[in-house]
């Protein structure tokens, strides 16, 4: 952070919207400085945070770039406060969005129960074929899909889909159906499965496709709202949306497309996590995102953030557009804490959010969430609270709930009713962790943490040693990565399509031309963001099996970053060969391999913050980052140093027990584990 800040050059504000907090980072990229902000979110009001967040950073007009990530798409998903959408299908498969691949709620039992997000009564069939190899067996009929359309919307749809049988092989019948729609639809809310997911399996499709329906009219009235409300207070550059990918898009695609920000906000914080990692000379980590709600956790490899094809937000929402393996658990900073009735402490998945937030706010709330317990606990510093927007936590009235909610009925002090909730808390993100890397076949030990957020840093010390990590590398702004990753991340669409062939009777000229077809196309959806890119890169992949299996692997094709270079055959089989041979361990010689799908990629590299200037300057010392001592609680009370972290010197090595204060976060050095300073001004916490 600069300690003055020059609006000279280009001006580009990254906003990460929470469920407690609204995190800002503003960088100049002229300058390399930079300045961060944290203000609480106002739930059906972010434009009011959003806005006051920015403002406080610097005036509208001198901003160039605005990057937003937000959760609005998740929680719409997860609370079902999604629009009412309508559904009109192939007759005969009115019921898929239930019958889903006949899942189950509870695996062992026969209990648990699912709500699709289009009810069955908004789900319409209609007389259309279209078979598996395109070819039209029933064309629509016009006007028995215009009645089926006015009948939906007279029972209240806000938005329209069309899902039909096999249209990945032959959308005409879609495009056919969207006409009449566009006709009688008294707005931009409708979608065809061909536009959304070019691609085999019906569930999945229609799924994808439902979901995007339902989020329209939510994600995109508030992008549109939120971009109305910037221009009116006088931003004029660019304003563009991260998706659950990793790359942003611009307002018109988010409004058409929302269901591909499923994960925006966590998805930015990965790619911050991954570019301060490959800077910082750790390329493998663990990301572990810490805020007042949630607790998102990603597995980063060699610098590169893993991709899903597929992601389930909630039993039965299936999403199938690429995105950021992100596991999410509700372990955050306003999660509750609560004895059950079988007398066991359980914290989570209910959060305080920011109304009325923990008790230690004063603003209403009377639940101990894990805030209140480090508050209680001394690790967070109750006078001088981070977010600047609260001048003191209210300590007592936090260890008053904590005795009454957790200590009287197991039978423990207020210190040791606190210290649980921590425990308990831990454990749920230790298991997160453990389920993305010894559950997937990594060893810990070869991986470093990299705690952000508000709260990651709170509970750095514990996870390693709990998990076994190495290490961890907290950020120089870990409260506001998030906020960073949207600065960062480069503009990326992907499209899928179906091929559904043996590879043997793949022509590859004619693979070849269908790829440069598809690269042409999502190359002009860069042209018209008008965004400028330090320089492009085009990826292709097949999704392939050996015949008669129904999973695929996700096969990288051997090509230039520009997506040029020979293709051929046998390059492809090698490729298919390594990827399977490493996933399943050996290969099935003699058997046909299967071409499912071709995936295409093209990203617009954006400026990448150099990360040297944000680190200490020369001046920096520990005598000038001193603020002396406070009492921490660690199974008893223990003195420990209080340090102003953005003021200390590169290699300087802080011995726990510490508390390192700054505006967006605190961190904590556990008694038997040192932090130490590099030089891009992270803090390297290991045992001692």
């Amino acid at each position: 952070m600069s300690a003055e800040m020059k609006t000279a050059g280009r001006l580009v504000v990254g906003v990460d919207v929470g469920g407690t907090y609204t995190d800002l980072f503003l960088y100049d990229e002229a300058t390399g400085t930079a300045r961060v902000g944290k203000v609480p979110s106002t739930r059906g009001q972010e434009a009011v945070g959003f806005v006051s967040g920015i403002s406080d950073l610097a005036a509208l007009p001198e901003i160039s770039a605005i990057v937003h990530g937000t959760t609005v798409g998740t929680n719409a998903l997860l609370e079902r406060k999604g629009a009412r959408a309508g559904l009109i299908t192939t007759a005969g498969f009115r019921d898929v969005l239930e019958m889903r691949r006949r899942d189950r709620r509870q695996t062992w039992g026969l209990t648990g129960n699912f709500t699709p997000v289009i009810e069955r009564d908004m789900r319409a069939e209609v007389a259309e074929r279209t078979m598996a190899d395109g070819t039209i067996l029933t064309e629509i009929d016009p006007e028995e899909i215009r009645a089926t359309a006015l009948r939906l919307r007279a029972a209240g749809a806000e938005a329209l889909c069309v899902v039909f049988l096999h249209s990945y092989a032959n959308p005409a019948n879609e495009r056919a159906a969207l006409a009449v729609l566009r006709e009688i639809w008294p707005n931009k809310h409708i979608a065809i499965s061909s536009d959304i997911l070019p691609e085999i399996r019906e569930f999945e499709r229609t799924s994808t496709t439902a979901l995007n329906a339902v989020l329209q009219p939510v994600v995109g009235g508030y992008v549109g709202a939120l971009d109305a409300t910037l221009r009116r207070n006088g931003f004029g550059g660019e304003f563009l949306i991260v998706q659950s990918n990793g790359g942003v898009m611009s307002v018109d695609m988010a409004q058409a497309l929302p269901v591909r920000t499923a994960l925006s906000g966590p998805a930015a914080g990965v790619i911050a996590a991954a570019h301060i990692a490959v800077a910082a000379g750790f390329p493998d980590v663990i990301t572990g995102d810490v805020g007042g709600t949630s607790f998102d956790v990603s597995l980063v490899a060699g610098g590169v953030p893993a991709l899903a094809a597929q992601s389930t937000l909630d039993f039965g929402l299936v999403v199938r557009t690429p995105m950021i393996e992100i596991t999410t658990i509700g372990a955050g900073g306003g999660s509750i804490a609560r004895v059950d009735a079988s007398g066991l402490l359980q914290v989570g998945p209910e959060s305080a959010g920011s109304v009325p937030g923990p008790v230690c706010y004063a603003a209403g709330g009377t639940r101990a969430t894990v805030t209140d317990a480090n508050v209680v606990l001394g690790r967070i510093n109750a006078e001088r609270p981070i977010g600047g927007k609260l001048a003191r936590l209210d300590r007592d009235a936090a260890a008053a709930a904590i005795e009454e909610q957790v200590g009287k009925p197991l039978g423990l002090g207020v210190m040791e009713a606190a210290e649980a909730i921590l425990r308990v808390a831990n454990a749920h993100m230790a298991g997160a962790l453990r389920l993305v890397s010894i559950e997937r076949g990594h060893d810990p030990k070869k991986f470093t943490l990299m705690p952000f957020g508000g709260g990651g840093a709170l509970h750095a010390g514990a996870l390693v040693r709990e998990v076994g990590l190495a290490r961890a590398l907290v950020p120089r702004f870990p409260g506001v990565t998030s906020a960073l990753g949207c600065v960062i991340a480069d503009m990326r669409h992907d499209r899928v399509h179906t091929l559904n062939r043996l590879l043997d009777d793949i022509d590859p000229a004619g693979l070849r031309a269908e790829m440069d077809a598809a690269a042409a196309t999502l190359g002009a959806l860069l042209e018209r963001a008008s965004v400028a890119f330090t320089g492009r890169s085009v990826l292709h992949e097949l999704d392939m099996s050996y015949l008669g299996q129904t999973h695929t692997v996700a096969v990288r094709l051997p090509l230039a970053p520009d997506g040029s270079g020979a293709l051929t055959r046998e390059g492809i089989i090698e490729a298919f060969v390594a990827v399977y041979r490493g996933a399943y361990g050996r290969i099935l010689p003699g058997v046909p391999m299967r071409v499912l799908n071709l995936r295409s990629a093209v990203i617009g590299h954006r400026p990448k913050i150099d990360l040297a200037p944000l680190a200490p300057g020369a001046d920096a010392t520990y005598e000038a980052a001193q603020r002396g001592t406070r009492r921490v609680w660690f199974g008893g009370w223990r003195d420990a140093v209080v340090l102003d972290r953005l003021a200390l010197p590169v290699g300087c090595v802080v011995p726990g027990p510490a508390v390192l204060e700054q505006p967006d976060t605190t961190i904590l050095v556990e008694p038997g584990m040192t932090g130490r300073v590099d030089p891009l001004g992270n803090l390297i916490l290991e045992r001692a």
